[in-house]
């Protein structure tokens, strides 16, 4: 299904993967939740700088918030929007959590070959030429972490049903990439991983 008008391309991303884009100022890109309960761990870096990348702690304190509204930026370590969150959905996504990795599995599972969202995010970024020191922390959309009254988290199954979406707006030229979250021993994905879509708008990749 296309979302939007003038789509030029579709990225399926599938389960225990990321795949990357390079969108120019004013495109747009819509993530979709293909089969439900899916989140998907999203990194975003200006292409021209890529010391300049979208971090959650800054835009907690840029937007004094703890959640995403539309018409919100996604702030970067400079403290600058480099995409706008035009519209979504689903009402509840997660700017907390690290993207789950080697260690994650390692530690908490005992399971040293299990795929991880850090490599996948990793190598989806190498095809555009983006090799980053870090890997900095994702938004992770679709992901549905409840706070009680104690500031303690309890991560549920996503919100996200069949065909709901995400969608953003390039404000600088970008490379983005997105994985399909790894973890299929909690919650996270409703205990399974399942594919996620991009539609890219606007001019060439």
């Amino acid at each position: 299904m296309v979302y939007g008008t003038g789509v030029r391309e579709e990225i399926f991303i599938p389960p225990y993967e990321g795949r990357s884009a390079e969108l120019k100022a004013g495109d747009e890109l819509i993530i979709i939740d293909v089969e439900g309960k899916q989140v998907g761990d999203f990194v975003c870096f200006n292409k021209h700088d890529i010391d300049e990348y979208v971090s959650p702690v800054h835009m907690r304190a840029s937007l004094s918030s703890i959640r995403l509204k539309h018409g919100d930026g996604l702030y970067s370590n400079k403290r600058r929007p480099l995409m706008e969150l035009v519209k979504e959905t689903v009402g509840k996504h997660d700017f907390f959590f690290p993207a789950c990795d080697y260690y994650r599995y390692k530690v908490d599972f005992d399971d040293d070959e299990h795929p991880n969202c850090h490599d996948n995010l990793k190598k989806a970024l190498e095809t555009h030429g983006i090799h980053p020191a870090i890997i900095p922390d994702p938004i992770n959309w679709f992901m549905n972490n409840v706070l009680d009254e104690w500031g303690d988290y309890d991560i549920q199954e996503p919100l996200s049903k069949p065909g709901d979406y995400v969608w953003l707006r390039a404000k600088e030229d970008v490379v983005i990439a997105c994985s399909t979250c790894s973890q299929d021993m909690e919650a996270v994905n409703g205990w399974q991983v399942t594919p996620l879509k991009m539609q890219a708008i606007g001019g060439s990749m």
